[in-house]
């Protein structure tokens, strides 16, 4: 058994519902984890886009979504989370727009891959204060048990 994650709202490499995007209500997705290794003291979050600006040439992975220090005892996030909602002690990050929330989708061409990754942790990380991703990669640089990662996908319609 490994650590696994999911949502009720789209299947892995199945297409996002718009509520959670740009052009609906950006709305974060619910999901969910099973299968949890011993010894996770804490789980990370990182939602990013590796297909961006355009996934026939990308050339950066966007941000969408940062958490850390999400309980170990947690096992979901419902849908539109907001930072009063979060499990205890849960911390967030900044995002590539600047912000420390969730940002949905929002490709300005092609059909883009959203990568929810979700990493249990050995520790409780330290406050590191809104880390941008890759301050959140080195702090858990070996305190990594597993990882899950849940792909969808989304092609805006307008």
């Amino acid at each position: 058994m490994s650590l696994t994650i999911s949502s009720a709202a789209f299947a892995h490499n199945a297409a996002m519902p718009s509520r959670h995007t740009c052009e609906g209500q950006d709305l974060s997705p619910p999901l969910a984890w099973s299968d949890v290794p011993a010894g996770t003291k804490s789980f990370a979050l990182i939602v990013d886009d590796p297909d961006a600006p355009d996934p026939a040439a990308p050339r950066t992975t966007w941000v969408h979504w940062i958490l850390y220090n999400i309980d170990a005892a947690a096992r979901a996030l419902p849908e539109a989370v907001d930072a009063s909602a979060l499990p205890p002690g849960t911390r967030a990050g900044v995002n590539d727009w600047g912000r420390i929330a969730y940002g949905g989708p929002c490709p300005p061409i092609g059909r883009h891959r959203y990568f929810h990754k979700l990493y249990a942790l050995d520790v409780v990380l330290p406050d590191l204060r809104q880390p941008d991703k890759a301050a959140l990669e080195q702090a858990m640089r070996g305190h990594v048990l597993a990882q899950a990662t849940l792909i969808g996908t989304y092609q805006k319609h307008r």
